[in-house]
């Protein structure tokens, strides 16, 4: 066995102990830990892995060591993305919060990928279009959720420019309004699938025409359109 592997365990164990005591509320923020040579000895390890511990300790965003001072616990920062992980896809009004944002970049998106796509690019749009109608078409509402969201997707890679990619991947599939494909509401108009399959046609036929202004005219009259659907079940 070497020693590397041995160290990595103790770096882990110190680590976690340390940092189960900051969560719990034994040490609160403003509190110094111990000193590294009593930490050294509560463990029964070398300096080298106490320094590692509270390496790791800072990047968690745990703790700030301070030169001459010691190490202090500090408030943990809050989590940008956790907004975006605990959506409830079940309010209506989250979804129109959603669906606002995606407008915002999506359209820019869809304009940008009629400039920059490339043949590969195009290809992935194009399946991902079959994709959506296959599933669309077998009524299967998961996976035309998934469906949608990888067209959606590759729209946004197609611009060449990996934030666009990057901010939906951050939102996820959620962003999927899931209710409305359920068709579960009775004040869904009738052929809202084949009204959602022509919207998303044209976004792709404008981005494969190059047509920069027709892709985003495409693009923002389907998640406008979206926004008014929902309002209207809010109402209703």
């Amino acid at each position: 066995m070497t020693v590397a592997p041995k160290r990595k365990t103790l770096v882990v164990e110190v680590r976690d102990n340390l940092k189960a005591q900051i969560t719990s509320g034994q040490y609160k923020p403003g509190d110094r830990l111990p000193s590294e040579a009593r930490l050294t000895e509560e463990y029964g390890v070398s300096r080298t892995v106490v320094r590692e511990a509270v390496a790791a300790l800072r990047a968690d965003g745990l703790v700030d060591p301070q030169r001459g001072a010691g190490v202090f616990v500090i408030e943990p920062k809050p989590d940008p993305m956790a907004a975006f992980r605990n959506v409830d896809t079940e309010r209506l009004s989250t979804m129109i919060e959603m669906l606002e944002l995606r407008t915002a970049v999506e359209v820019e998106a869809a304009g940008l990928a009629a400039q920059r796509r490339s043949p590969s690019q195009e290809e992935r749009i194009i399946k991902a279009m079959e994709e959506l109608n296959r599933f669309a078409a077998a009524g299967g509402i998961e996976m035309n959720a998934e469906a949608d969201f990888e067209l959606h997707l590759a729209v946004a890679d197609a611009t060449n420019n990996p934030r666009f990619g990057e901010f939906l991947r951050m939102m996820g599939t959620q962003v999927i309004p899931r209710r409305v494909l359920k068709g579960d509401n009775p004040t869904l108009p009738d052929g809202y699938q084949a009204m959602l399959t022509q919207e998303h046609e044209d976004i792709v036929n404008a981005i494969l025409d190059g047509d920069e202004q027709r892709a985003r005219a495409a693009m923002r009259k389907h998640l406008k359109g979206s926004q008014t659907r929902y309002r209207t079940l809010l109402r209703s």
